[in-house]
């Protein structure tokens, strides 16, 4: 028998209609499953059992009376520790942030309230979303559902771990060079990335706030159209919002792909990458060839330089947006004594951040410095321009692109903590679409011989979320990947 935890949003939302199941009954379903697992995964920071159980005898009532309601009222979320929920601890997993409650939501958050949907707690992540593991969360890292000895990606990896147990039926991450698509891959769900500024930032606690952009991790890619279309929009409080029409997503799921143009490019088809991630791929272009597609190799040319210019934008933007957690205003404050205010800021920032923050600080400070600026920060953004002008070529020659998600599939917790590089390569297929400001999504894609998801990709020219999100629909319906579910 199929417990109410273990459906997929639409699922549950046509049971709600039908009056087949109740939000309270879902609510307090996911919140079993929570006290059931949550001991072996550690994907939330926070739990608010109380407040989204009220909200769901709320909407009860609200269906009972006959009031119109969204579809997916009375369905439960999570929601990465980075997105502010109003009176709930935004800690980004940070010793930095542990005391703060921000007295309003993110935009995001009003949506989704809007919709009648319960956020049922705030997820863990690598701290203020740097990492690609979430091991480096101030209060402990998150587990691989598939093996609790491996890693469950990063940084949204409270959120991917969340879905991919069945402790939330939804959730939301952030993506600011692959935090939503390299956990989606290593946790088997769909994690979007939209494009920059389809989806509104406020709220959103920056990192690099050039790149960040926030997006939907579900159990399939329908559930991700559906999510999208409540999230999706412009928002005068966000000044690189985009205003332009949001699409009914989930209405463009039509399963038909024939004459699809599929580009491969040869630089993510590269020697080094993981045997087992390059038969998924080549498995999926087999698939939409049979499916009456077209696949073709393309280039993206610049492709190598794409982590190292990623490496020093995103730490330059951090050094700045961090640069207000000073013990102040904002942030822990040491104990002190203090002889001066600089004595003051050194023990509170060395206190409150974690080691993989202070690195990326210390690099992007030191990118912005005066004789270094142009030699590194101003040269990766011309490569980023080179970036973004191979993926507007190749959208000549293709409708949308597929590779991999990562360069391999999940690995052992502690194997790459050690090595700041070998771990910054887990996002070199992910961090270009955040430089190019395209939408990418991650699905499952397979698993290795040992049991361990192996994500694939596609991506689409800026504002082909429906594209993208039809694709990988259609891989959907003809493959199993996406409903295998680990043993816990």
């Amino acid at each position: 028998m199929t417990e109410p935890y273990q459906l997929t949003a639409w699922q549950a939302a046509e049971a709600l209609q039908a009056r087949e199941l109740s939000a309270r009954e879902l609510t307090a379903s996911v919140l079993h499953r929570i006290s059931q697992v949550e001991d072996r995964i550690h994907a939330y920071q926070h739990v608010i059992a109380e407040p989204a159980l009220a909200l769901a005898e709320d909407i009860d009532a609200r269906r009972a009376r006959g009031e119109a309601l969204h579809p997916w009222a009375g369905i439960p979320i999570a929601l990465k520790d980075n997105l502010c929920l109003r009176d709930v601890p935004a800690t980004c997993s940070s010793k930095m942030l542990e005391k703060f409650f921000p007295p309003y939501d993110a935009t995001v958050v009003e949506k989704l309230r809007a919709a009648g949907l319960i956020p049922i707690g705030k997820t863990n992540l690598d701290e203020f979303a740097m990492g690609s593991s979430t091991e480096n969360s101030a209060y402990g890292r998150t587990c691989n559902p598939w093996n609790l000895d491996y890693v469950p990606g990063g940084s949204s990896g409270g959120s991917t771990a969340a879905v991919s147990a069945d402790e939330t039926i939804l959730a939301l991450g952030s993506d600011t060079g692959g935090s939503i698509r390299q956990p989606a891959a290593f946790c088997s769900v769909t994690g979007l990335k939209p494009t920059y500024g389809r989806v509104s930032r406020w709220g959103l606690i920056a990192f690099a706030s050039s790149l960040d952009q926030i997006g939907p991790i579900t159990k399939d890619a329908r559930d991700a159209a559906g999510l999208l279309r409540i999230i999706a929009g412009q928002d005068r409080r966000d000044s690189t919002s985009i205003d332009a029409p949001v699409p009914d997503y989930p209405a463009e799921l039509t399963g038909e792909i024939k004459g699809l143009r599929i580009g491969i490019p040869k630089e993510y088809m590269i020697a080094g990458l993981n045997a087992e991630v390059r038969a998924a791929v080549e498995n999926a272009a087999r698939f939409f060839e049979e499916q009456g597609a077209i696949c073709r190799e393309i280039s993206l040319p610049h492709t190598e330089y794409a982590i190292a210019a990623y490496y020093m934008i995103c730490t330059a933007e951090a050094s700045s947006n961090l640069a207000r957690y000073d013990g102040v205003v904002f942030g822990h404050r040491g104990a002190g004594p203090f002889d001066n205010l600089i004595e003051m800021y050194c023990q509170s920032r060395s206190e409150g951040f974690g080691p993989e923050v202070k690195r990326r600080i210390m690099l992007g400070t030191y990118v912005l410095s005066a004789g270094y600026y142009d030699a590194y920060y101003r040269r990766a953004q011309r490569v980023r321009t080179l970036i973004k002008r191979d993926f507007d070529q190749a959208f000549t020659r293709v409708d949308v692109i597929l590779c991999p998600a990562t360069p391999t599939p999940p690995f052992p917790a502690g194997a790459k903590t050690g090595d700041p590089l070998e771990m910054y390569l887990s996002d070199v297929f992910t961090a270009p679409v955040n430089l190019a400001g395209l939408p990418g999504i991650a699905i499952p894609g397979g698993f290795s011989a040992g049991g361990l998801p192996i994500g694939i990709q596609f991506i689409g020219p800026v504002l082909s979320e429906s594209l993208i999100l039809h694709v990988s629909h259609c891989f959907q319906l003809g493959t199993s990947h996406h409903r295998m579910k680990p043993r816990l």
